[in-house]
Order: C-alpha cells, then sequence, then structure tokens
C-alpha cells in the first residue's frame, strides 16, 4: 500500500520498528504490529523472555523495579543489539477513573531512555500517550503516531482500524476458545471431567515462558486443565469485576477479578500468580484471597531466582490436595 506522506515528519526515517516481547505485548501486541506493518514498517520482535534477558534487564535496572519490568528492558537491549531503528514504548495512562494502569506504564518511555544513558548506551523510543480522562484518547494517540511517520490522516485512519480489528479479533478468538473449552467439560459426566484450574495472572507473566511458563508446564504434566483469566472476554470481565469491588482503579486487575467471578463455578481452583513486587497484585491479590470463597487458591509470587524446584513443588502439592478433594478426602461433619 502506497502511503501520502505528510510534510512534517521527525520519525520518517525510521523503518525498522522493534517491539518488545514483555509486558503490554501481551495484551496489544497484535493491534501494535498490524499498525506499524500498516504504515509500511519493518517490525521485529525479540526472541522470548530467559535467563539472559533477565540478568541484562537486572543490569540495567534497579532493585526495586519489579520481575516484569526488569524482563522489559533485557528485551529493549536485545532490540538494540539487533539494530532496530527505534524501540516503540508506548506511555498508558488509563481508559477511565477505574480504567488505569500501573504507574510503571506511565513512565515507561523515561524508564526505557534513561536506563540505557545510564548505562552509557542510547536508544531511540518511539511512543504515544493514552490518558482518557484528559482527553488524550487511543484513537488520538495512533493518529498522531502516524502523522510522525509522515502518514495522511486519511491512511493513518485506515491503519488505527485494521489494528483495532486485528486486537478484537484475537482477543474474541481466545475467549471463544476457552468459553467452548470450558462448556465442553460442563458436558461431561462429573467422573470424567479434568481437574480445572484457573491461571489468574497478568498476561505478561501468564504467557510468558520463563515466567509463568514453569507453572502452566507444571499443571499440564499431572493432567490439568489450564484456563487463563486474561483470556476470557474483557469487557464482561470488567463489567463483571464491579461486583466484586467500585473502587479498584487497575483495568487489568479488574479483568482479572471478573474473569475469576464468571469461571467460579467452572473450576476446582485458581492459581494466583505474581511477580515480585507488583504493587497492584499485592493488593489485589490479598482481597481475592480474602473474599472469594468456594474455591481453593494458591498464591504464588515470582522473582528472580535461578530455580524453580519451589515452585514446582507447591504446584504439584496444590494438584494433589485438589485431587484428594475430589476424590472425597477433606470432608467435614
Amino acid at each position: 500500500m502506497k502511503l501520502e506522506l505528510s510534510p512534517k515528519a521527525d520519525l520518517a526515517d525510521v523503518r525498522r520498528v522493534g517491539i518488545p516481547r514483555a509486558l503490554l505485548y501481551y495484551r496489544y501486541g497484535i493491534a501494535w504490529r498490524t499498525f506499524f506493518e500498516q504504515l509500511g514498517c519493518e517490525v521485529v520482535l525479540d526472541a522470548p523472555s530467559d535467563r539472559g534477558t533477565l540478568e541484562v534487564g537486572d543490569h540495567l535496572s534497579v532493585d526495586e523495579c519489579c520481575l516484569a519490568s526488569k524482563l522489559f528492558l533485557g528485551h529493549v537491549a536485545a532490540l538494540v543489539d539487533e539494530g532496530v531503528d527505534a524501540v516503540f514504548v508506548p506511555s498508558l495512562m488509563g481508559y477511565g477513573r477505574f480504567d488505569t494502569f500501573c504507574t510503571k506504564f506511565q513512565a515507561l518511555p523515561d524508564l526505557a531512555e534513561n536506563a540505557f544513558i545510564v548505562a552509557g548506551r542510547r536508544v531511540r523510543v518511539i511512543s504515544f500517550r493514552i490518558d482518557e480522562l484528559k482527553g488524550e484518547t487511543e484513537e488520538d494517540a495512533y493518529l498522531g503516531l502516524a502523522a510522525r511517520f509522515g502518514v495522511a490522516r486519511k491512511e493513518a485512519k485506515r491503519a488505527y482500524r485494521a489494528a483495532s480489528a486485528a486486537q478484537r479479533a484475537y482477543d474474541g478468538e481466545m475467549a471463544r476458545e476457552q468459553e467452548k473449552l470450558v462448556k465442553g467439560i460442563a458436558k461431561l459426566p462429573t467422573a470424567e471431567r479434568p481437574l480445572t484450574i484457573l491461571l489468574a495472572a497478568h498476561p505478561y507473566v501468564s504467557h510468558d515462558p520463563f515466567v509463568g511458563g514453569v507453572v502452566e508446564d507444571a499443571l499440564r504434566e499431572q493432567g490439568v486443565c489450564v484456563l487463563f483469566a486474561d483470556e476470557t472476554d474483557k469487557q464482561r470481565s470488567l463489567k463483571k469485576s464491579y461486583e466484586f469491588s467500585h473502587s479498584i482503579p487497575w483495568m487489568v486487575n479488574r479483568e482479572l477479578i471478573g474473569s475469576i467471578l464468571m469461571l467460579h463455578d467452572y473450576i476446582d481452583g485458581i492459581v494466583l500468580m505474581s511477580a515480585y513486587p507488583c504493587g497492584p497484585d499485592s493488593m489485589c491479590d490479598d482481597a481475592i484471597e480474602r473474599c472469594i470463597k468456594g474455591k481453593p487458591i494458591l498464591t504464588l509470587t515470582v522473582d528472580a531466582q535461578a530455580g524453580t524446584a519451589g515452585v514446582e513443588t507447591r504446584v504439584e502439592s496444590f494438584v494433589d490436595i485438589l485431587s484428594y478433594q475430589r476424590k472425597g478426602g477433606y470432608l467435614h461433619a
């Protein structure tokens, strides 16, 4: 597709855009990739997280940053090493008073730039800002970034619509597939139903192979059917969360809570997983443990330790308890 260029464009020379495979890539990655491809850019993704990614990010970061943020900086470093023209790091404030993001997502572009300056390296960051409470809408953010690439408004709108449609289609397919799985299990005779556990975590925790992969693998190796809280219909989950609380400000945590409420009757247990030391999770996970009744809950906090035996042992023990309970154990008079 040939795009008409507008006159003032400070990013017109950018052709290879790197997107770190971390943080909100696991939520909006389809939209971001589609958008830049529609602008005619080559999108570069680095390899999935591993121990090396964390070690590089830990060196660039400060101790107080959460595990997920350290991994993010490791991914940015990998993209810089691959020679991309710029790295895409958005600043996301939120979509409303109770639809906000953690402050780390708001300050992420500055964090990325300053971390590399301190380390004596340079990274060219391209970004946009979404803060709908201040009138900075998602569409305006995408169109404004496209203008900086020299793309005319008409073509920019076309790219934004394509990106939004691609993300909605992907999210919808994930939600439909999980709903189909849940309904299929519910139709089975009780004795034939697999043990079903809901993994409730931010998508960059549950779907990152280095962080959540160990837990998912441990569950599946024991024959567990794993559901993901972030793969429930997001709008329905968000709405459902208000039955739990009207004051939680973080959108993703709201969606996870809403998903737990929606799937409560279809699961045998819940694994709450968090990357140390996540602020929103420290409050919300505690509230879930206190207020969600009727289902066993295992809380896991993943940090930068090299060993995974402790996590695997706790998961295996949790599954053993649920299996024993299903067979009639732990009955109370």
